[in-house]
C-alpha cells in the first residue's frame, strides 16, 4: 500500500529518523517543521495521513490538530500524535483534540507502521464514500452537511467481549459516562451473533481471552458483510505490541493497552464512534441521493450518467494525489449470440449474472458501471498496471470456467469476456482520452481472439 505522509516536527534529526524509516518501508514522505508550514503543506499536497509533534514552538501539536480537524477540506486526515510525552493526561489531550492516535517517542516500529497502515486503509474508504456524496449530490436533495467533529457520541450502542469480569465492569462503568448502551458477553460466539444481528456503534474486544483467540474473532467479524466496517478496538497486555500490530492488520480500527485508563477508553471509543456516524451519514446521504436515473435497473450496476458526472473527480483527485487509476472496459464476447439462439430473456440473466461476479470480486472502492448493451466499465483507484492486469485476468478467469445458469430449460450457458485496461497519468488531459484509450485496448482484445485481456500502449493508437 502506498501513502504519502506528512511528518511535521521542528527537530530535524526527529523527523530525517521518521524520513528513513517511512522511506524504507516503502511510504512517500513530505515534512514540515512547525505548525503553519505543516497547514500549508497539507492543503499544498493532500497527505494520506499526518505524524505530528507536540511539542513546537509557537504553535503547538495540539493546536495543529484542533486547526486540521476544523477544516472541512482536511478533517479527514489521520493524524497520529508522535510525542516524548507519555503521560496518560496527554494522550486523552491529544485524542480529544482530533488525534487518531498517541505514540511516544522512541517510536516502537512495529506499531508505527501497523497504525500508518490501518489508519491509511480506513482513509481510502472514507475518501471514496466522500467523492461518491459529492457527485451523487448533484442528482438529489442531500441531508444537512457536517462536520466530523459535529457528530454526536453519546447513546452509542457497544459490545463487550471479555472474559475477565474486573475489566469488562471498568469498560461498562466508563461508557456509562456517555450514556451508552452496552451488551456485554465473555466468549466469541455470543459476540459474532450478537454483531451480525447489527446495530452497534462499536465493538470493544480484548485480544487475549482465557479459552479463545481474540484476533480469530477480528477476522470472523471482517469476514462478513454486515460487520466487515464496523469499528473495533482492541485490549491488549503489555507485551502484546505484535498481536496489536496483527489486529491492525486484520482491520483493528485502535487499541489500547491495559491496565485500562478510564478517560483514555472513553477518549478513544468517541473518536471511533464518531467517525463510524459519520462515515454512516455519508453513507445515507449517499444512498437518499441516488435514483433509478444512476443504477441501471436490470444488472444494479451504475450506469453511464453516473460514470460521467463521477468520473471526473476521480481523474482530479488521482492528479491532485498523484496516484494511479485503472479503467477497465468488459465485454461479453459473441453475446449476440447467446440473444439470437436463446432469447432476450436468458441475454438478460447472463448481463445480472456477469454484473454480479465482476462486483464480487472487486474491493469495495472500486466503480461497476454498465456502459451499454453488453458492456461494462470498472474503475479502480489507486491501481498500477500490474495490480489492474491482475483483476482483469482473475475476472477473465472466474467468467470463464463457470458457466451461467439460467432460467428454463437452457440450464447453463459457457461464456467468455474480453477486457482492455487504461491507466491515467498525471498529464492525462481528461476522461474523454482515459475512456478512448480503455475502448482502444478492448477492440485489441476482440480482434486477438477474444477471452483476453489488454492493457492499452501507445502503439494501439493507430
Amino acid at each position: 500500500m502506498t501513502a504519502r505522509v506528512l511528518v511535521v516536527d521542528d527537530v530535524l534529526p526527529n523527523v530525517k529518523l521518521l524520513a528513513a524509516k517511512l522511506t524504507r518501508e516503502y511510504f512517500d514522505v513530505i515534512t514540515a517543521h512547525n505548525g503553519p508550514e505543516a497547514l500549508d503543506r497539507i492543503q499544498s499536497d493532500s497527505p494520506d495521513i499526518v505524524l505530528l509533534d507536540v511539542m513546537m514552538p509557537g504553535m503547538d501539536g495540539f493546536e495543529v490538530c484542533r486547526a486540521i480537524r476544523a477544516n472541512p477540506a482536511s478533517m479527514h486526515i489521520p493524524i497520529v500524535m508522535v510525542t516524548a510525552l507519555s503521560d496518560v493526561a496527554d494522550r486523552v489531550r491529544g485524542l480529544e483534540a482530533g488525534a487518531d492516535d498517541f505514540l511516544t517517542k522512541p517510536v516502537n516500529d512495529m506499531a508505527l507502521f501497523a497504525r500508518v497502515r490501518s489508519l491509511v486503509r480506513l482513509k481510502m474508504v472514507m475518501d471514496q464514500w466522500r467523492l461518491r456524496e459529492t457527485t451523487s449530490g448533484h442528482f438529489g436533495v442531500l441531508e444537512r452537511e457536517t462536520k466530523f467533529n459535529d457528530e454526536p457520541v453519546t447513546d452509542a450502542h457497544v459490545l463487550v467481549v471479555e472474559d475477565s469480569q474486573l475489566e469488562m465492569d471498568r469498560v461498562i462503568d466508563t461508557l456509562a459516562r456517555d450514556r451508552d448502551r452496552v451488551d456485554a458477553v465473555s466468549t466469541c460466539a455470543e459476540g459474532l451473533d450478537l454483531a451480525l444481528a447489527g446495530g452497534y456503534d462499536l465493538v470493544v474486544t480484548s485480544i487475549t481471552l482465557r479459552r479463545e483467540d481474540g484476533l480469530r474473532f477480528l477476522s470472523q467479524l471482517r469476514s462478513h458483510e454486515t460487520t466487515r466496517q464496523l469499528p473495533v478496538l482492541l485490549l491488549g497486555d503489555e507485551g502484546e505490541m505484535s498481536r496489536v500490530a496483527k489486529g491492525l492488520e486484520l482491520g483493528a480500527n485502535d487499541y489500547l493497552m491495559k491496565p485500562i485508563d478510564r478517560n483514555e477508553l472513553l477518549a478513544r471509543c468517541r473518536t471511533q464512534i464518531r467517525r463510524r456516524r459519520y462515515q454512516e451519514r455519508l453513507r445515507t446521504n449517499y444512498e437518499r441521493s441516488l435514483s433509478m436515473a444512476l443504477i441501471d435497473p436490470l444488472t444494479g450496476a451504475f450506469n453511464r450518467r453516473y460514470l460521467d458526472a463521477h468520473l471526473p473527480r476521480l481523474l482530479e483527485r488521482a492528479r491532485e494525489a498523484q496516484k494511479p487509476l485503472a479503467m477497465m472496459f468488459i465485454d461479453i464476447d459473441h453475446f449476440k449470440r447467446v440473444n439470437d439462439t436463446h432469447g432476450h430473456a436468458v441475454g438478460d440473466g447472463v448481463l445480472k449474472e456477469l454484473a454480479n461476479r465482476v462486483t464480487r470480486h472487486l474491493r469495495s472502492v472500486d466503480l461497476v458501471v454498465r456502459w451499454g448493451g453488453e458492456e461494462f466499465v470498472v474503475v479502480m483507484p489507486d491501481a498500477d498496471a500490474a495490480s489492474a492486469q491482475i483483476v482483469g485476468e482473475r475476472l477473465r478467469n472466474r467468467v470463464a470456467e463457470t458457466p451461467i445458469a439460467v432460467s428454463g430449460h437452457v440450464g447453463a450457458i459457457p461464456i467468455t469476456i474480453s477486457a482492455g485496461i487504461a491507466l491515467t497519468s498525471p498529464d492525462q488531459p481528461n476522461a474523454d482520452e482515459v475512456i478512448r484509450q480503455a475502448d482502444s485496448a478492448l477492440y485489441a482484445a476482440k480482434n486477438g481472439g477474444r477471452n483476453k485481456v489488454v492493457l492499452w500502449a501507445p502503439d494501439l493508437a493507430g
